[in-house]
């Protein structure tokens, strides 16, 4: 792009770049009043008459000058150069080797970089590229285009370059006459099968022909077998009462809801509205489905996948093209200063704008990846309640999900609206890759287009080979993996044993997981679960990794669904001398217990054997533990009040299940000292925070000295603790995600909830904020960083901050 000063003018042209700057300076006074619209554009300064706007050097990399390693900040910010400090001198570590920053206790070598650098960043001027390519037939109206690549994303049952190909998405699997629908897959259906989706409904000549028919709704169900005993559903006999107009019959395609409601008519109780975006008992109430960001206020969720308005795409509509209003972007592309390239035309196939942007580093850039890895999943899901946080009740209200994989759709939708994020690979310090694996387990084989027939049962290996996949995508379509070979890039695996079965191709980049087994003691597969197992796939394919390098990868907390209740009740607040519970464990103790997993490898036998020392309740024969006492409670009963239980006890149990549980989490917001039990698997951001401040390690050999250990600590360590835990209990919180959302529900329905009120008091730093912290620190201080660091990329900091950097390039 050449400046435009350079133009050869002509009329027609500055006509319609007159006609621009007249709209853009409409939208920026009721934007900024007190700025003048021509410095919104960054016009202020041109020199010739034919309104030549910023200048922009040649090719596609840009970049301030005077800016590069050597140097850390921008010009300003070196006029008057400061004395370089020793961070070290600066910010002694504690005699637990630890150092505070923002409240939490970081291991030294972290927490002093973060005490000098993150708390002194200064934002950095970066140019955004605002995509202006066109696809082909505008993607037939079934599907969004990708205004970056030119690229269609298509909906649910439709392919194609153009999304014109409609697809045949059959509900059953060939029949026979033994099983005339075919095997029993979750979307098996007797009634009408829509193929977009392969979903089943009534169908056409029911009076509520989109009412939903999935699975046991359809079929015969047969009495118990014995008494006690879970009735038998025929797969292979449909249930043609469902049918019926006949009040007297248990119905359920024809019932009028008012009718079911008096109590005047019967109805199937087995029937219920298991799909999103529907309402009632019986479904009579259309609501909202859940899409990523509900579409950032520009499209409309389609059952999971977002339609964007035009002008916009992504997978939340949350990317603007050259077609869109600039008083509508996002707030982390505004305020900002547009170059308009030299030959710019107000129709056809535009070429991309550059918009100056103030943002602060890390700067991360979000694949848009095909829906695939994304939308279908959320969009073809048979369950609701399946790898969401949330749904929608009859008023559109939010209902949040006390779903374990939570975090992951908590994390894109943070990153996706955060001021970190960036439009420009070039500029940005990391590559996210969002690929939604918790929907890849809960829909593995949940329909014939979906299945796990190459896989032998294992959704493990299906993962894998569709994380593979979206890698295979980011290769082909995109330069930025291997100018680092994928170290800079993030991948999230939320599922029960993290990234154990993360493709080899990817294993250098960063890895988000709540499972931080370095299998330096479990070697091998940990999930009691066989079809989550990885041990048989290939090593052709997995490699010979481990599941978390704590050099590279990172465990952030599990989502806990936000409960005002619990927070309003303030247990966690509960002093020390109120605390009369010594140590707390409430779960699942294994085949000891009624009710219990029956696998012995459960929990890696840990639990077991917790139990078996201090166990509190009676196993199946009678016994309690070994050495139970009455301030230890070790128990599977359910809690009346599980948070007053935890706020209660001075320390807590936290112990894998099938991999990782939520204990570490539920310990910490109820300002309980974490025991953890799991030799050589970290915790959240254990190899970032100081462990020892606020947790206390047990090794699974020193268990029945465990009651001991505890005893033996003093008052002033115990109080330390406490108070530590006190502090870090909001980092813990997906707080940021859960604000979106309250601010979705002000903006479109005018609903403020206890929820949202709770959570916009909360003010300390959250998962989110976290974790942009330790990717700040990481991008200054991974080994490989401080050899690749580009000399000529703005870093907003101060010199002692990049000293490393400089002794290495």
């Amino acid at each position: 792009m050449f400046s435009l000063q350079k133009w050869k003018c002509s009329w027609s042209l500055a006509a319609t770049i007159a006609a621009i700057l007249a709209l853009a300076s409409v939208v920026h006074l009721f934007l900024y009043p007190l700025v003048s619209p021509l410095d919104y554009l960054s016009l202020s300064k041109s020199q010739s008459s034919c309104l030549p706007v910023n200048g922009s050097t040649e090719g596609g990399q840009k970049y301030f000058s005077g800016i590069g390693a050597e140097e850390g900040r921008s010009d300003s910010s070196n006029k008057n150069p400061q004395p370089m400090v020793d961070l070290n001198v600066r910010y002694p570590a504690d005699l637990h080797d630890g150092i505070t920053y923002r409240g939490a206790p970081w291991k030294a070598v972290v927490g002093r970089w973060l005490s000098g650098c993150d708390s002194n960043t200064t934002a950095i001027k970066i140019i955004e590229k605002i995509g202006g390519k066109s696809c082909i037939d505008d993607c037939s109206g079934q599907g969004v285009c990708n205004h970056e690549l030119g690229q269609c994303r298509c909906f649910h049952g439709f392919s194609g370059e153009g999304c014109s190909k409609r697809l045949q998405l059959n509900c059953n699997y060939p029949g026979s006459e033994a099983e005339p629908y075919g095997p029993w897959v979750v979307s098996i259906c007797p009634a009408y099968c829509d193929t977009l989706r392969a979903m089943c409904f009534c169908g056409e000549g029911t009076k509520y022909p989109n009412r939903p028919a999935a699975e046991a709704c359809g079929f015969k169900i047969n009495p118990p077998s014995e008494p006690g005993a879970p009735r038998i559903t025929d797969w292979a006999v449909a249930d043609q009462d469902i049918f019926t107009t006949n009040g007297s019959v248990l119905g359920w395609c024809n019932v009028d809801p008012a009718e079911a409601y008096a109590s005047k008519v019967s109805f199937k109780e087995d029937c219920d509205c298991k799909y999103d975006g529907l309402w009632g008992r019986f479904c009579e109430v259309p609501v909202q489905s859940v899409c990523i960001n509900q579409c950032s206020g520009h499209g409309h969720c389609r059952g999971g996948f977002c339609q964007c308005e035009k002008g916009w795409y992504g997978v939340d509509c949350s990317i603007p093209s050259v077609l869109s209003s600039i008083g509508e972007w996002p707030k982390w592309l505004r305020p900002a200063h547009i170059d308009v390239p030299d030959g710019a035309r107000l129709t056809g196939n535009l070429p991309n704008l550059d918009a100056v942007v103030q943002k602060k580093r890390p700067l991360i850039y979000v694949y848009d990846l095909p829906p695939d890895f994304n939308s279908l999943l959320l969009e073809g899901r048979h369950f609701k309640l399946e790898c969401v946080n949330r749904i929608y009740d009859g008023r559109n209200a939010t209902i949040w999900m006390d779903q374990l994989y939570g975090a992951q759709m908590a994390v894109y939708e943070s990153m996706l609206a955060s001021p970190h994020r960036t439009l420009n690979g070039d500029e940005a310090d990391y590559f996210f890759v969002p690929v939604l694996d918790s929907c890849i387990i809960v829909r593995a084989d949940d329909a014939p287009h979906f299945n796990m027939q190459d896989h032998h049962g294992l959704r493990s290996s299906l993962t894998l080979e569709i994380y593979k996949k979206a890698y295979e995508h980011i290769m082909l379509q995109y330069p930025y993996w291997n100018q680092s070979s994928g170290k800079d890039h993030i991948w999230f695996f939320s599922w029960d044993e993290g990234a154990c079965y993360a493709p080899k191709e990817i294993w250098n980049s960063t890895m988000l997981v709540h499972w931080g087994n370095t299998n330096s003691k479990h070697k091998g597969s940990t999930t009691a679960y066989w079809g989550d197992t990885w041990n048989t796939i290939s090593s052709d394919r997995r490699g010979n990794h481990s599941c978390f390098d704590p050099e590279k990868d990172l465990v952030l907390p599990a989502w806990k669904a936000p409960d005002a209740d619990a927070l309003s009740a303030k247990h966690w607040a509960r002093p020390r001398e109120e605390r009369k519970i010594l140590f707390y464990f409430n779960g699942n103790l294994g085949p000891a217990y009624t009710n219990g997993r029956p696998e012995a490898t459960y929990s890696m036998g840990i639990r077991q054997k917790v139990a078996e020392e201090f166990g509190s309740s009676p196993n199946k024969e009678g016994k309690l533990g070994k050495q139970h006492a009455e301030d230890v409670v070790v128990t599977p009963l359910r809690a009346d009040d599980y948070h007053k239980e935890l706020a209660s006890s001075i320390f807590c149990g936290v112990m894998p299940g099938d991999g990782w549980s939520g204990r570490m989490e539920d310990s910490i917001l109820q300002w309980c000292i974490p025991v953890v039990i799991q030799d050589g698997i970290y915790l959240p951001y254990e190899n970032m925070l100081n462990y020892e401040s606020f947790a206390v390690r047990i090794k699974e050999d020193e268990i029945p000295n465990l009651i001991n250990i505890l005893r033996s600590m003093n008052e002033t360590e115990v109080e330390f603790r406490l108070a530590n835990v006190r502090k870090i209990w909001q980092r813990f919180l997906y707080r940021d995600s859960i604000m979106l959302e309250a601010e979705r529900q002000n903006a479109t329905i005018g609903l403020v909830e206890n929820w949202a009120e709770t959570f916009q008091e909360l003010a300390e730093d959250d998962v989110f904020t976290t974790l942009m912290q330790i990717l700040h620190y990481k991008l200054y201080n991974d080994p490989w960083r401080r050899q690749s660091v580009s000399r000529n990329k703005d870093f907003g900091l101060p010199k002692e901050c990049l000293i490393k950097v400089r002794r290495q390039v």
